[in-house]
């Protein structure tokens, strides 16, 4: 994984800095500033998610809640990596389907709907794990007494 330098952190300071001042005077450099720090920040991104590629074999972990196998293999799929989708088979029940104890797990429910979006053409676990996802999103997004019911009603 790549560590951040003292120069790239004294980059990231000062950006951060000129971004403050920019947001006040609302400059037309504002954009460009953003746009430097995205460009700035997706050199570690690009690596973070190659070494967690590279090491994703090891990183599985069958005790791994929805939330963080949800969030890995979104985030590897979006950047081109082949991660299979059958990471998700550990949260279904022995005829096959999702697993109801899935159902009040709201931040799992969400990063899986997402995931979801990244499959493959033909017969996938994702487009069962899409079906699931949203009859329950649907469900939360009609609760105005769920936290998460923003998100939902954004997600969906």
């Amino acid at each position: 994984m790549h560590v951040i330098n003292e120069c790239e952190k004294q980059q990231i300071e000062e950006l951060k800095e000129e971004l403050k001042k920019a947001t006040a005077v609302k400059s037309p450099e504002l954009l460009k500033l953003i746009d430097s720090i995205q460009l700035l920040g997706e050199r570690e991104i690009e690596e973070a998610l190659k070494d967690m590629f590279e090491t994703y074999s090891r990183l599985v972990d069958d005790n791994e809640d929805l939330t963080i196998s949800s969030l890995r293999f979104r985030l590897l799929r979006q950047e081109g990596y082949h991660v299979p989708s059958d990471v998700f088979n550990k949260f279904k029940d022995e005829e096959g389907n999702f697993k109801e104890s899935l159902i009040g797990d709201s931040p799992g429910l969400l990063a899986l709907y997402e995931a979801s979006h990244l499959m493959v053409h033909g017969k996938d676990i994702l487009e069962e794990a899409l079906a699931f996802t949203t009859t329950h999103l649907q469900s939360i997004a009609t609760d105005p007494n769920n936290p998460l019911a923003n998100q939902a009603i954004h997600a969906l």
